[in-house]
């Protein structure tokens, strides 16, 4: 993806830039505070949660991939966000943590829009990607007798792509009519992040035409999957309440819990941020709550999947027994001596 995204839409910002007549060459991101001694205690923090969170996901995807009874489709879709998320953090964290190191917020206006569309794509993407998974358990639970040929491999790859697909075109959509505005200051961002809303408030020109692009993507990535999402549980816990088996029933509730649990800590962040309008100017409310979606949801997923899920306990235990580099063990010669 950042393929993509690195020479024809680094070029066009800069086109955009030059004709919109943008005086300012970088922007500084404030951050979470300019006291020295908490923001070096901040990178402590941040670069635990951040290794936390890619050892976590990465694990996930080990270990779908050693174990073939995790090769199904809700662990298709479970890869995809694992990988997601690594991507996701990467993408802000280890900027976020040079700042606080070295105490200099600056990012030039290529870079913040490079970071601001990899974010938007990979957060489209997580929104999108959770509407897929809800749509596998519909069927697996619901239809298990079509889920084989319902959800088969090439289904399976072409959910997946329209959800990185459409993500990426919107997102670049949105950047595209964001940078489209000239900055003529003042450049400080109130926020770690080059997050659009925070950006859009610098711009030099009426923005109203472009707020209103935002809200109506912001509304079809966001509550367009959250509609899939609820009308296919809706569905199951209605198919598991007719259920004579109570383990079935167990076990669709609890593999339903934990990807509710993920759906609400990511929606409840995204629609507080990008839906819900704002009554009145809060002082670092946007920093707060994206805090806790690009720190805590990427390192709260694996936790909720692996400790929610005997499969994934199942498989762990498994690659913890196997004997490393595969090593054989010569067992000592028992025969008594003649």
């Amino acid at each position: 993806m950042l393929l993509f995204l690195s020479s024809p839409f680094l070029q066009a910002g800069s086109n955009m830039a030059a004709e919109n007549v943008t005086s300012i060459q970088e922007f500084i991101l404030v951050g979470l505070t300019s006291h020295r001694k908490t923001q070096i205690l901040l990178f402590g923090v941040v670069l635990l949660i951040y290794v936390a969170t890619v050892f976590g996901n990465l694990m996930i995807i080990l270990l779908v991939q050693v174990d073939s009874h995790l090769h199904i489709p809700m662990y298709f879709f479970l890869t995809n966000l694992a990988t997601l998320e690594i991507c996701y953090v990467t993408s802000t964290l280890p900027q976020a943590l040079a700042h606080l190191l070295n105490g200099n917020g600056a990012i030039s206006v290529t870079c913040c829009m490079l970071q601001m569309d990899v974010a938007l794509t990979l957060g489209s993407t997580e929104c999108l990607l959770l509407s897929a998974m809800a749509y596998d358990r519909y069927l697996a639970i619901c239809h298990p007798l079509l889920y084989a040929t319902a959800m088969d491999k090439g289904r399976q790859l072409q959910l997946a792509s329209a959800c990185w697909t459409i993500a990426f075109l919107l997102s670049l959509i949105t950047v595209y009519f964001t940078f489209r505005h000239p900055f003529c200051g003042p450049n400080r961002i109130s926020h770690f992040i080059c997050e659009l809303p925070v950006v859009l408030k610098l711009a030099c020109a009426d923005t109203c035409v472009t707020e209103a692009l935002v809200s109506g993507l912001a509304v079809f990535v966001a509550l367009v999957p959250l509609s899939v999402i609820l009308l296919s549980y809706i569905l199951i816990f209605n198919s598991v309440l007719h259920m004579r088996s109570n383990a079935r029933r167990h076990k669709a509730f609890s593999t339903c819990s934990s990807h509710l649990l993920v759906v609400v800590l990511f929606y409840g962040c995204v629609i507080a941020m990008y839906v819900v309008p704002r009554s009145g100017p809060v002082p670092d409310r946007d920093k707060h709550v994206a805090v806790f979606y690009f720190l805590v949801t990427p390192l709260l997923n694996p936790i909720i999947y692996s400790f929610r899920n005997k499969d994934v306990h199942t498989a762990l235990t498994k690659v913890l027994k196997r004997r490393p580099f595969g090593v054989r063990v010569v067992e000592p010669c028992l025969h008594p001596i003649l």
